[in-house]
């Protein structure tokens, strides 16, 4: 049985529990399988060789994770090529890839949780209520340590980009 927090976070001021542990920087970033736009299998394994921000959403029609994706999408180019940048959401492939299609949304790839809530569970993030994942910001060096973990207290409000953004850059030597 998976470890559960109870109350580790809350959406709209409602308690909230996550599924999984609660990772720290310095951390193994533990493994998981996520799905692609093309319904291809995604682990831990397959994103390796450079930094890595995992930018965890609930859902992409949301406005605070649309902001956040898009946001992320600007930043993708000051960071260079040694950053990639994905979104997870339980999201279906399809809609995700509509809506960076729609969004203009190019330099993150969208990753989906739907199958197995598999990063929720490995990361923490799953929201057992809502069969979700809890707004949350991962930043995961080459060597496959965690640098940057942050899970957003209140599931509607915004991370600290910055942290993350500065994280990235120092993990990829810039």
């Amino acid at each position: 049985m998976a470890e559960e927090r109870a109350g580790a976070v809350t959406m709209r001021g409602n308690p909230l529990t996550l599924i999984g542990p609660e990772l720290k920087a310095g951390d193994d970033a533990p493994d998981f399988t996520a799905i692609d736009g093309k319904l291809q299998d995604v682990s831990l394994a397959d994103t390796a060789g450079k930094t890595r921000i995992f930018s965890v959403i609930p859902s992409l029609d949301t406005p605070v994770c649309d902001a956040q994706t898009r946001r992320f999408n600007e930043e993708a180019a000051g960071l260079g090529d040694g950053v990639a940048i994905y979104t997870i959401s339980a999201d279906l492939p399809f809609a995700a890839g509509r809506w960076c299609g729609a969004a203009g949304v190019d330099k993150v790839e969208c990753l989906s949780d739907h199958r197995a809530m598999s990063f929720g569970d490995a990361y923490g993030t799953h929201v057992k209520e809502l069969r979700l994942d809890a707004r949350a910001i991962f930043v995961v060096d080459p060597a496959g340590k965690i640098t940057h973990a942050e899970y957003v207290g209140e599931i509607a409000e915004h991370p600290d980009y910055d942290a993350a953004l500065e994280a990235a850059r120092k993990a990829s030597g810039q």
